[in-house]
C-alpha cells in the first residue's frame, strides 16, 4: 500500500502547526484527555481512517486505559464501560462525523445531553476537538496515508 500523496498539511506550510494550535487551544475548556481521545477515536472509527485509529488507540493505551475500552469504543452504547459523560461525548462525535445522515444533523436530545455534563467552555472544546478530528481524518482517508507512518 501507498500513500497517494505526501501528507497535505506536510506540503502546505503552515498548515500542520495551525491545526495543532487549535488542538492546544482546546485544552483551556477542561474536557478531560480521555474523552478527547475517545471521540477522536469513534470518529476516525467511522470515516475509517486508519492512521487516527491506530494512533489515538495507542494515545488511550499510553494514557492507561483498559483494552476493554478502547476495544469496545465502537459499540459503546452496548457495554458497560462508559460513563455518562463520555456517553454523551460520543453520541455528539457520532452524530457531527454523521451529519448528512439525518435531516436533523445533530438532534436536540443529543445536544442536550452533552450540555446536561459539560460546562459552555467543555462543551465549546468538544465540539472543536469533532471538528477537529474529522478534518485530520478527511486529509488521512483521502489521500490513503499509511499507519504507522506519523510515529
Amino acid at each position: 500500500m501507498e500513500a497517494r500523496l505526501k501528507n497535505p498539511v506536510m506540503l502546505i506550510p503552515g498548515a500542520l502547526q495551525a491545526l495543532l494550535a487549535l488542538d492546544k487551544s482546546t485544552e483551556a475548556g477542561g474536557l478531560p484527555y480521555v474523552t478527547r481521545k475517545l471521540v477522536h477515536l469513534r470518529a476516525s472509527q467511522i470515516n475509517a481512517c486508519a492512521v487516527c485509529v491506530d494512533m489515538h488507540a495507542r494515545e488511550l493505551k499510553k494514557a492507561g486505559e483498559k483494552d476493554e475500552r478502547i476495544f469496545a469504543v465502537s459499540a459503546w452504547r452496548e457495554t458497560p464501560y462508559f460513563n455518562d459523560a463520555e456517553r454523551a461525548a460520543l453520541a455528539l462525535a457520532e452524530a457531527a462525523t454523521r451529519m448528512a445522515d439525518r435531516s436533523d444533523a445533530v438532534p436536540d436530545d443529543v445536544w442536550d445531553e452533552a450540555a446536561r455534563h459539560y460546562d459552555d467552555k467543555a462543551l465549546a472544546a468538544l465540539v472543536i476537538q469533532i471538528a477537529l478530528i474529522n478534518a485530520f481524518n478527511r486529509l488521512n482517508a483521502t489521500t490513503r496515508q499509511l499507519v504507522g507512518a506519523w510515529r
